[in-house]
Order: structure tokens, then sequence, then C-alpha cells
């Protein structure tokens, strides 16, 4: 696993100790030196963008003087340079770091169009959660949602009413239609950690869709990484071509994607940066640093292709350079979104929230592609379905037997075939969530404020 943690340099702080037993020893032939005066908030804020921020030539739009921290950091072009205030600076850092959704169900569903009408029933649970009130009571994946409360599902407004009821309700009650059988379920909706890597079967291919990278999700030690690990290590021996789906993914944390993408390159660089800093003395520094992969990981013989779109970015976009330049795993879809830069995330002495863009990335070739994106090996002729991703498996690896998977889609229920269908045409790696989304990109190891080499 590779991962990185940003150390805080000490020697300011001993050096100062040091000074005082010095001079208190000499305390009969020098005058006393006044120590250096504890920085206001704005004053460490504007210190910290100072010493940090990747852009230098912005620094002179910085007010010196104020009193508003967060018009001190507007005044910078990057739209990812922001603050929280300690009043929101708690929920950002888990918003940004895990993916915990407050008041949930734990499921995901789907609303099913037949022969261009909405069908009766329309409500399909597309997705459960394992460790969620709706895995734990066993609600069935592919079920159909006739009641919520009591109240009707049929017809077209029942997204509408549905989402109504679970927005309002702590204690949901649920009708179920499942395999020509009525279940009911009480639910009691409670803070879930969401999965952030999906599995889905579509015409014998296997689709793991990666949505996110956060350090705690329904693995809460590991985050994405462990999800993903658990199932590549469950699977080493299959033989068949997978797809890694990457639409949409905006991000999250490098230390996340760098192990993510470890599972998959035997050798070699897995990404590179260069990022702003301050040394120990407490000035402004200017490093670089390079990630590199270790062999040994069972996702590095297996057969896999990357579908990625336009709103795949950032630590998506390094996972899809260091697979592959370096895993020589092909990428299907169109363009990435560009995002080539990374943030830091900062707590500041008043407890508010910092998340500073100090960091730009390389692929493991050395190329940047910050605002040009990451181009496709397999181009999609339209929009980057799933559809694609299968036209792309039959181009790279030979087609399958185009009988047997009709077979088995003619084997699933109405249910089932209605969500394969959304998921095969989908410009969306998961066109129905309610999930949060992240407000990030590539985010760098959070680092505490104990001990800054602050100098005025």
């Amino acid at each position: 696993m590779t991962s990185e943690k940003s150390v805080i340099p000490h020697s300011t702080f001993h050096i100062a100790i040091l000074s005082l037993v010095l001079l208190a020893a000499c305390g009969d032939f020098m005058e006393p030196v006044e120590s250096t005066p504890e920085p206001t908030a704005y004053e460490f804020n504007y210190w910290l963008l100072n010493h940090t921020y990747l852009y230098e030539a912005e620094l002179k739009n910085l007010p010196a003087v104020g009193d508003s921290i967060p018009l001190l950091y507007s005044a910078l072009e990057d739209r990812y340079t922001r603050y929280y205030p300690p009043s929101k600076s708690e929920a950002a850092e888990s918003h940004m770091n895990t993916s915990i959704v407050e008041g949930e169900l734990g499921m995901e569903y789907m609303i099913v169009i037949e022969e261009g009408q909405i069908s009766n029933y329309p409500i399909i649970i597309s997705r459960v959660y394992a460790d969620s009130p709706a895995g734990r009571a066993n609600v069935p994946r592919f079920g159909r949602i006739l009641e919520a409360n009591g109240i009707s599902l049929a017809g077209p407004e029942s997204k509408i009413i549905y989402d109504s009821i679970v927005d309002y309700s702590a204690e949901i009650f649920l009708k179920v239609f499942f395999s020509d059988s009525i279940y009911h379920f009480d639910l009691i909706k409670e803070d879930v950690y969401t999965p952030t890597v999906f599995l889905d079967t579509i015409s014998s291919v296997t689709f793991i869709t990666i949505t996110e990278f956060k350090s705690s999700t329904s693995d809460r030690e590991n985050g994405t990484f462990g999800e993903l690990k658990a199932y590549i290590d469950s699977t080493s021996n299959t033989p068949a071509p997978r797809v890694l789906d990457l639409r949409n993914n905006p991000g999250g944390l490098i230390s996340q994607c760098l192990s993510a993408a470890d599972l998959f390159v035997k050798e070699g660089v897995l990404s590179s940066r260069k990022f702003v800093t301050f040394a120990p003395d407490g000035k402004r520094d200017i490093r670089t640093s390079t990630n590199i992969a270790k062999s040994g990981d069972s996702g590095e013989n297996g057969k896999f292709i990357m579908l990625a779109n336009r709103a795949s970015a950032s630590c998506s976009e390094i996972f899809i350079a260091a697979l592959k330049e370096q895993g020589t795993i092909p990428l299907a879809g169109e363009t990435t979104f560009g995002k080539g830069i990374g943030q830091s995330q900062w707590k500041t002495i008043e407890g508010g929230f910092a998340v500073i863009t100090n960091l730009e990335f390389f692929t493991p070739k050395g190329n940047s592609y910050h605002k040009k994106g990451i181009n496709p090996d397999y181009p999609c002729s339209g929009s980057p379905t799933r559809n694609c991703a299968l036209e792309a498996i039959g181009h790279l690896f030979g087609s399958e037997n185009p009988a047997k998977a009709n077979r088995d889609f003619q084997n699933l229920s109405t249910e089932r075939q209605a969500v394969q269908n959304i998921l095969l045409t989908s410009k969306d790696a998961s066109p129905v969530t309610k999930s949060n989304l992240m407000t990030g990109g590539a985010l760098d190891t959070l680092i505490n404020h104990v001990n800054y080499p602050y100098t005025p």
C-alpha cells in the first residue's frame, strides 16, 4: 500500500526553547528578548497561504491586513482553495475524508421506464449497502417498492412521494415485491458509511464501479482501497476481462487512489508531483516526490479495461494514468476532466479548516495532464456508456457468444432486466444515488496545526 503522511517540522520550536535556556543562563549580561507574539487568525491564514499556495504570482493579491478570512481566500483565483470557519470545519473534514451520509436507509433505487412510459410501481431497488438499516433487514436488491409508510407508490408521481417520505420520516415502513412474494420492512434511518466500490454483472462482464476515493467508507479502516482490495483478492483467479468504471468519479484522497492503483501495477512509478510546503525555518519551499509501485498484488495479472468520461477528475486521473502507462490497462470512454493539481488540508489555529492548492501531478512518464485530461485508447463513438466498454472488451479480448449472453439476460427477473438495461445505457456510473458528492479533488493527508514554524 502506498501512503503518504505530512510531517510538521519541530526544529524551530526546539531552537526557541534552547535560546530561552541560554538567555536565562546569561541573564546578568543581556537584556530580555521579546518572544514572537501569537498571530491572529487572519495573520496566520495569510502566512499559511503565502507559504503553501501553488501559484506564487497570485500571492501579491492577498491583503496583508484584514479581519475577514473568507475574503482573504477569495482573493485567489483557484476555485479549489477554500476556507471553512470553525462552525463548519468538522463537517467539511468529515465530508471530504469519509463517505458518511446522515439519516440514510442504505439503499439506492431506479425509476423504470417501460415502452416509453413510467411503469406501474416504477421504483426498483438497485443497490443495498450491507452495513445499513436496509442491509441488516435483508431488503432485496431488485425488489420493487409498492408502498412506503402505507402510501402507494404506483404511477408517475411515485418518485416525488417516496423521496418526500424518506426525507421527512425517521422510520420507514416498506412493502416490497420480490421473486413473486411480498415482504414488509420496518427501517429506522441512521448515519451510514456508504460503500464506494460497487459490482454489477452485465452481459456476463463484471463492472467494478469506483465512485470516489475516501479514507473511511463501508471499510472504516482502509476506505476505498480496502473495499477494492477485498474484491480483487477474492477474485484473483478470474480469467475473464473486467471493467473498472470511473465515470463521474471526482477524486478524493491521494493516498487512497495511489494505493488502489498499486493493486494493478507491478513496478515502476505510479505518480510524481511538485509541491509547495514550508522548510524547517518557516520559509516557503518547493519540493518533488515520486510514488513507486510494489509487486505482489492480486490485480497485477488480471484482465481489465477502464471506463471514464469528462467528469472523471483529479485523484481518479492519478489512478487512470498509473494503470494506463504502467499497468498497460487500456482506457475506454472519452478524455477525462484534466485536474492535475491537488490540495492539502489544514486545521488552522482558530479551529477553521483550510483546503489549499499546493500540488501539481504528473503521469508515470512525466506528462502533465492539467487542463488537458487523459485521452482514451478506445474512444466511444457516442456517450461513454457501459455498452462502449463491452465493445472495447470485444475489440481487445474477443467477443463473448451473443446467444449465451441473451439467454443469461432472459433468465433474469423483470426487475433485474430493467435495472440492467438502465445500467447498460446510462451515461453515469450510478444513475440514481443518494450518496453525498465530493467537493474536493486530489486531497493530501490531513495536517494538524500543532508546532507550525510560524514566523511573521
